[in-house]
């Protein structure tokens, strides 16, 4: 009878448990659901369609839940906010267990064709450089492509101020119009005035994450005109005119500096692309650069040799404006 009570007791305090874990969680989704509902996050922009369902959700669902193993041993807020960036819907968390994914997948390419725990390391370390310069170019890309439209953005809010809008109204409205990135953007901004933040701190946030300097410009020049007054529309035509001259600086100084852009590339990449075909066609040919110390320190003078060459010419070709 003692050991009836025990268990009654034990199942009682396990249940009373699940159910405030459940409360908190149930009070966690129902703040979810009111920011969003203030913020319009609910609503999808146009064209974009759902991910329920679908092989994309079920793959970010998975990726999640790997994630939680080491969700508290390192939160990441660097990546955190690189994943802003880019505009994935992931955490940094997720993001490194996506890179981790990526090392164990290169490790068993590299070990099956090398099949040396060099290899291994090797292909490790190559699944991981992949995903971390993925995620460079799409920052990148997607920070090219938000230089683009700032002209059209400008010149669009412009005339809606001319029309009578407020600024708050003209950037709904460019939000509604234009394409991603920046709509996107702009539809974040609007997000987070709506629960909160003004208005100057939330189009800071917005050029940080893009780090564009021209829209930075404009950033100030609308902090200015809301403290001080004036014509902002007029404002924004001038920014716009430098905007568009910057931006075409820019196109032609990268059409000017390709040729130093490619000689980069092909100093990078040729060498590991004769090492793979040596090896397939001659496999004893390299043994004695990985089997002497002379070979050995040839390949590290080469190694570093290929890191000075490509900071010299990154330093050619970059024109900083």
């Amino acid at each position: 009878m003692r050991g009836f009570g025990i268990i009654l007791i034990s199942l009682g305090l396990f249940l009373l448990f699940c159910g405030l874990l459940r409360y908190r969680q149930a009070s966690k989704e129902r703040l979810v659901k009111r920011l969003e509902f203030f913020s319009e996050a609910h609503r999808a922009l146009p064209g974009q369609k759902g991910e329920k369902n679908d092989f994309r959700a079920r793959m970010l669902a998975v990726l999640r839940k790997l994630s939680l193993f080491w969700n508290d041993v390192h939160k990441a807020a660097d990546l955190d906010f690189r994943m802003q960036q880019a505009d994935l819907p992931l955490l940094g968390t997720e993001f490194q267990t996506g890179l981790a994914v990526l090392g164990v997948l290169g490790a068993a390419v590299g070990g099956i064709l090398i099949q040396t725990v060099i290899g291994v390391l090797l292909g490790a370390l190559t699944g991981v450089i992949a995903g971390l310069m993925w995620l460079s170019i799409r920052i990148k890309r997607r920070q090219d492509a938000f230089v683009g439209q700032l002209g059209d953005m400008l010149t669009m809010v412009s005339n809606a101020l001319r029309s009578g809008f407020s600024f708050m109204q003209a950037i709904e409205l460019v939000a509604q119009e234009m394409g991603d990135p920046m709509s996107k953007e702009l539809t974040k901004a609007i997000a987070e005035i709506r629960i909160g933040t003004s208005m100057d701190k939330a189009l800071e946030e917005m050029a940080r994450r893009m780090q564009s300097s021209d829209f930075e410009l404009a950033v100030t020049a609308v902090e200015i005109q809301r403290q001080v007054g004036g014509n902002l529309a007029q404002i924004l035509d001038t920014i716009c005119e430098t905007v568009e001259n910057r931006v075409r600086m820019r196109r032609e100084i990268a059409t000017m500096t390709s040729q130093g852009r490619m000689s980069g590339m092909v100093l990078v990449v040729l060498p590991f692309v004769i090492a793979a075909a040596l090896y397939f066609v001659n496999p004893g040919y390299l043994q004695p650069l990985f089997e002497e110390p002379t070979g050995r320190m040839a390949i590290g003078g080469a190694i570093v040799l290929e890191i000075i060459g490509c900071i010299v010419i990154k330093r050619i070709v970059d024109i900083k404006m």
